[in-house]
């Protein structure tokens, strides 16, 4: 695939063909290495199996961690420069190579090829901004001693990226981890496998034999990643479930974690916000996307005075939407990406109903085939309903109308996750007063889910601990060290 028109003129057909062409391998210490088995990569818009994929076992994961072991003593004394132009290096082949593994993300996603370019695009230029980081160096004044502050490399960093963003979730890993001096072994999602492997591919050309490692495989092979006593350092994007139990791992080996784990972002809509606005940037970055999108907006609080007005704009607005093969520039709509998530949404879905719960659009399988699910908001739920307080990543959104600005925020601040939330009003300041006042990561005031390369992304409660993104990440994935002269 050298151009977006050959990717938009993808038969299925055509595209398991190229697939195979691709002839796609982990990769170890710079060279392709086998899989122990293969694994079905099956097509969401249309269930068909489109590719096999190797698939790693313990052994590969061990294998891999040598290997950055090996790696890590000379790539630690890299200069931090040459380290920031294989990066940069990095980069420029995810560009060159972007509509190539866009279209690997369009096969094992099923998202419409512009938003996978997207995501590949967006890739590159964090890339560029990880790599325009700084060294950490501090020269601190002090009466009696000259102070010294740096940062050291960890070690071998274990990562482990989920299906929902198989390239840009994966690449923030991989460019904070190079950059501060460490190598890293990682493991994709075993439904979204293909993008990995092609950009371990990539990263040959950038990084020396080993500094860069991608193993596939099950739960099997994510346990011996993060309980190796050699991995230093884990970072893992995935459920709050897997996440804690990652957590007991690490602090048995004294290992390092960074967890970005579940969300159940809340909106909170008050009567003067624009009320266009906060359907559409819902809609496009939730219920088109399948909801699979870490910070999507999952609940919406909406002020009881214009419940009835949002509730018919999202219906006009997702009426628009259409729905059919990814690879057709009219497509705008996402299937959920694998079959348990997707049997797990419409569970949701039927939840809601039998509930009491009015879908303003149907919430089923509009097409004959494939992991649709047509998005809907909800309403008439109780507070407590599953759909309100669970991570549902799917494209289903309960409204919920409230009168009292404080007891609303003090429901949608009551749950367990602290990942984002977003506050819709005129009154800017009145917004942000809100904002400051809920206990999550990050607060967006008339917009939700807009991110900065260069900007971290925190997390509260239990939606995790640490920072991967930008600077943040680069210093959590080091060793700070303090020379003390006299």
């Amino acid at each position: 695939m050298t151009s977006t028109a050959d990717a938009y003129d993808t038969t299925p057909e055509d595209l398991a063909g190229w697939l195979r062409s691709l002839d796609l391998a982990q990769t170890v210490g710079g060279i392709d290495i086998a899989g122990a088995g293969a694994a079905d990569v099956v097509y969401p818009v249309t269930e068909e199996v489109i590719a096999r994929a190797p698939m790693g076992d313990p052994e590969t994961a061990d294998a891999a961690i040598a290997a950055a072991a090996t790696a890590f003593a000379t790539w630690a004394r890299t200069p931090w420069a040459e380290r920031r132009a294989a990066l940069q290096r990095f980069a420029d082949a995810l560009e060159r190579d972007a509509v190539e593994l866009a279209t690997v993300v369009t096969a094992e996603t099923g998202r419409p090829l512009r938003r996978a370019l997207g995501e590949v695009f967006g890739g590159a230029i964090y890339v560029r901004t990880v790599a325009a980081v700084p060294p950490f160096e501090k020269t601190v004044p002090h009466p009696r001693s000259r102070i010294r502050m740096n940062h050291r490399p960890l070690g071998v960093v274990a990562a482990i990226a989920p299906w929902n963003g198989p390239v840009i979730l994966a690449v923030v890993k991989i460019a904070t981890a190079l950059l501060a001096g460490n190598t890293i072994v990682l493991k994709p999602s075993e439904f979204s496998p293909l993008s990995a492997l092609l950009f371990g591919r990539i990263g040959r050309e950038a990084f020396p034999p080993g500094v860069c490692n991608i193993v596939t495989g099950g739960p099997e092979v994510g346990a011996r990643l993060t309980s190796h006593p050699a991995v230093a350092k884990i970072s893992f994007t995935g459920s709050t479930a897997t996440g804690r139990r990652i957590g007991q791992t690490a602090a048995g080996n004294l290992a390092r974690a960074t967890l970005e784990l579940g969300g159940n972002d809340p909106a909170i809509v008050l009567p003067d916000a624009d009320l266009e606005q906060f359907v559409e940037v819902t809609t496009q970055m939730s219920l088109a996307n399948a909801g699979a999108f870490c910070s999507a907006i999952k609940r919406a609080y909406v002020h009881e005075d214009v419940l009835d007005e949002v509730v018919d704009r999202f219906d006009a607005r997702l009426r628009r939407l259409t729905w059919g093969d990814a690879f057709d520039r009219a497509t705008d709509l996402t299937p959920v990406q694998n079959r348990p998530q997707y049997e797990r949404v419409l569970g949701f879905v039927d939840d809601a109903v039998a509930a009491g719960g009015t879908l303003h659009g149907t919430g089923r399988h509009p097409m004959t085939r494939g992991y649709f699910v047509e998005p809907s908001v909800v309403t008439g739920l109780a507070r407590d309903h599953r759909l309100v307080v669970e991570e549902q990543f799917g494209p289903i959104l309960p409204l919920l109308p409230f009168r009292d600005l404080d007891d609303v925020v003090a429901e949608a601040d009551s749950g367990p996750y602290g990942l984002g939330a977003s506050v819709w009003s005129a009154d800017e300041d009145r917004a942000v007063d809100i904002a400051e006042s809920l206990q999550v990561g990050t607060v967006w005031v008339n917009q939700h889910g807009a991110f900065e390369a260069g900007i971290p992304m925190p997390m509260a409660k239990d939606s995790g601990l640490g920072i991967d993104y930008a600077e943040y990440g680069v210093a959590e994935h080091s060793q700070a060290v303090v020379i003390n002269i006299a």
